[in-house]
């Protein structure tokens, strides 16, 4: 799990740096985060069998320091969003990056039960366009 959150949270570094937009830097890590779980679609089984474990484990303890983590970078960008107006004033941030996590889970177990993590490639883009219109300013 260390491992998975070293390159996971790198790859999501790496694609939203040179982002001007908050919006296209959601973009790209959500797009980013699904092509990590399409490329190891084990990481996911693990982490799902390892959840199923009553008692604290060093794997869930990672897990939660990896949310942790990525949670501060969506915060960080949504805050920003919310600053240069291209968010909404009234968007709740931690709301937004639970929502943002929860989304991409959705897919990860979707693929998982059709048995083909292939559909996330098509279905992500679609998922993140409704979760953009979610978060947006709206221009009257």
């Amino acid at each position: 799990m260390e491992w998975v959150s070293k390159q996971l949270l790198y790859r999501i570094d790496e694609a939203s740096k040179n982002s001007e937009s908050m919006l296209k830097a959601l973009e790209a890590i959500f797009i980013t985060h699904t092509e990590f779980a399409i490329e190891y679609p084990g990481v996911p089984r693990i982490l799902f069998g390892e959840l199923q474990r009553s008692e604290r484990t060093p794997a869930k303890h990672a897990v939660q320091q990896l949310i942790q983590n990525y949670n501060e970078r969506l915060w960080r960008l949504m805050e920003r969003g919310k600053t240069n107006h291209e968010f909404s004033p009234t968007l709740d941030s931690q709301v937004a990056c639970m929502l943002f996590i929860g989304a991409i889970q959705g897919l990860i177990i979707q693929s998982l039960l059709l048995g083909d993590v292939s559909h996330m490639r098509t279905d992500a883009p679609k998922v993140f366009a409704i979760y953009a219109q979610g978060i947006i300013r709206n221009q009257k």
